[in-house]
């Protein structure tokens, strides 16, 4: 067994002797940032394009829901273009909102919703979207849904990247989602076929490290935290969200990701839902730009904007990541001390694979009974602590 070394006096700094000091954790990141990318990143403009979202749902069949999606694709094609000519040729990122092509399932069946709304991996959406990128020398991120064809009547939130030649560099499939499927519901085989490395992908690119959020992940820290670990310096978050002159849970969020990541948080919500019985500007405005420091660099008001722009310096995010100090919250770790709660569950894996590992399709009503034994699973929690405080613990609560 290898005992932990013995602490000694020494004229060595502490950082040459602990590879875990914080010193030693910043020295490396730059390092290993430095040999990924060029040293030497100049600043650009990204921009956080607040447009609509024109619902498929009343489209009568499948052909038509497409034809509305390429138009939607086609629409923002044209309004990039016009942004970059009033904006300037510094506009090399363009983040767009959630479901930007669709908006989201009221009520059809998952295998509906893969039919009419979900984009084949390789298919036309994809390469529409990539002609846009190429077209206007831009990296375009947004987000959609999309199928897959080892999870058969399924589709997956998917977050994307293309660069400004039309590739696609980046998907990330959304981990956490109310009424959708992720990859955590189909979790054991999804890893074997993609791997561990798929769930949190990073792009290397000129314009820095991204790495993409789905709309409400921006609530949940361990998701920007494991980007940013893997290197992220601009998370790219597509939203569909409301949007209210005062604070709201995911503009706290917003802030707080860049703080606490040191890295560039490029946030576009839409510019209301369209073709709905839902009120159509319930989800707009307050798109944004926030800085490392968790500063508003631009924000846009309410309606079809494309004032959320601002200059991005990836550099700042090296400087801040690699100085020692108080302020370097990322090099201040200590992540074993959570490993062991984080090994528990709350809401369990694998809850759309049969016995035979094959993915199952479930109703709509399963997400909402999921969560209510997750909230059990919590109740028991908190029952089992008053226990062990020496309270009596509520028997109603208890998980049969």
């Amino acid at each position: 067994m290898n005992k932990p070394p013995v602490p000694h006096a020494s004229s060595t700094p502490t950082a040459a002797i602990d590879p875990m000091h914080p010193v030693a954790l910043a020295a490396a990141a730059t390092q290993a940032i430095g040999a990924a990318v060029p040293p030497t990143i100049t600043p650009y403009t990204a921009l956080a394009l607040q447009t609509p979202c024109f619902a498929i749902n009343r489209a009568g069949d499948t052909a038509t829901a497409r034809q509305w999606m390429m138009d939607s694709i086609h629409r923002v094609g044209r309004q990039i273009r016009a942004s970059k000519l009033f904006v300037g040729p510094d506009v090399k990122l363009v983040v767009l909102p959630e479901y930007f092509a669709s908006s989201y399932p009221a009520g059809e069946s998952l295998p509906l919703w893969a039919e009419r709304a979900a984009w084949d991996p390789g298919g036309v959406e994809y390469a529409a979207i990539g002609e846009v990128a190429r077209q206007h020398a831009v990296y375009v991120s947004g987000n959609v849904y999309e199928t897959d064809e080892h999870f058969p009547g399924l589709y997956f939130q998917a977050s994307f990247i293309v660069d400004d030649r039309g590739e696609l560099i980046l998907r990330y499939r959304r981990l956490v989602s109310m009424f959708a499927p992720t990859p955590h519901d189909v979790w054991d085989r999804y890893v074997q076929i993609y791997g561990i490395d798929a769930v949190f992908p990073v792009a290397h690119t000129p314009l820095g490290r991204l790495a993409c959020i789905a709309s409400e992940e921006i609530l949940y820290p361990e998701i920007a935290r494991a980007l940013a670990l893997k290197g992220a310096e601009v998370l790219l978050h597509s939203t569909s969200e409301v949007g209210s002159p005062r604070l709201t849970p995911k503009d706290v969020a917003k802030r707080a990701r860049a703080y606490e990541n040191m890295c560039w948080v490029v946030s576009a919500n839409s510019a209301g839902i369209q073709n709905l019985d839902f009120p159509t500007q319930s989800t707009d405005g307050m798109s944004k730009v926030v800085d490392p420091k968790g500063e508003v660099r631009a924000e846009a008001g309410f309606g079809e904007s494309m004032v959320a722009h601002a200059e991005i310096d990836v550099e700042q995010v090296r400087r801040m990541r690699g100085t020692p100090g108080m302020a370097n919250v990322l090099a201040r770790q200590r992540l074993e001390l959570f490993a062991p709660l984080y090994s528990t569950s709350v809401y369990p894996a694998n809850t759309m694979l049969g016995a035979d590992g094959q993915a199952m399709v479930p109703e709509r009503s399963h997400f909402m009974a999921m969560q209510a034994k997750a909230i059990e699973v919590l109740k028991q929690r908190g029952d089992d602590l008053m226990a062990l405080a020496g309270r009596q613990p509520d028997p109603s609560r208890l998980v049969r």
